[in-house]
């Protein structure tokens, strides 16, 4: 399946709205890093894998939806090496992402800048349980 200009395969997990957006990002964001740093056409092995490890916490990610921006989250949901590797990936990627996906750029950083976080999320909103119970 295409989006914009990234190819998104069948085994990424679907994600919804909001979170669909963050994932695209997510993935914008690795490709540059990729490409800048493994010099690669497509993307090398590690940075797919990150981008599957992303899918996977974007899609149990328990505030759902309504999920913030991972720098305003109260809750740390990635392991130590693949947050130190965002990390890196994310102050790399952040300011070239203007260049190469403006919008992008843009609807992350007024998303970032839109509401206060709760500080607990309420139940059953994750993604993964909403899909598991319209597959039911």
């Amino acid at each position: 399946m295409q989006q914009g200009k990234h190819t998104v395969t069948d085994d990424f997990i679907p994600l919804h709205n909001g979170l669909g957006k963050e994932f695209k990002t997510v993935t914008a964001m690795i490709d540059i890093y990729c490409r800048a740093h493994h010099r690669t056409s497509t993307t090398c092995t590690e940075c797919e894998s990150l981008k599957h490890y992303a899918n996977v916490r974007l899609d149990r990610c328990p505030y759902g939806e309504s999920k913030p921006t991972c720098n305003r989250c109260p809750i740390h949901c990635y392991k130590q090496k693949e947050k130190a590797m965002m990390k890196a990936i994310m102050r790399f990627s952040g300011p070239r992402m203007l260049l190469h996906h403006p919008l992008l750029a843009i609807r992350h950083l007024i998303h970032e800048r839109r509401k206060e976080v709760p500080a607990k999320p309420p139940k059953h909103r994750s993604n993964r349980y909403i899909r598991l119970q319209q597959q039911d």
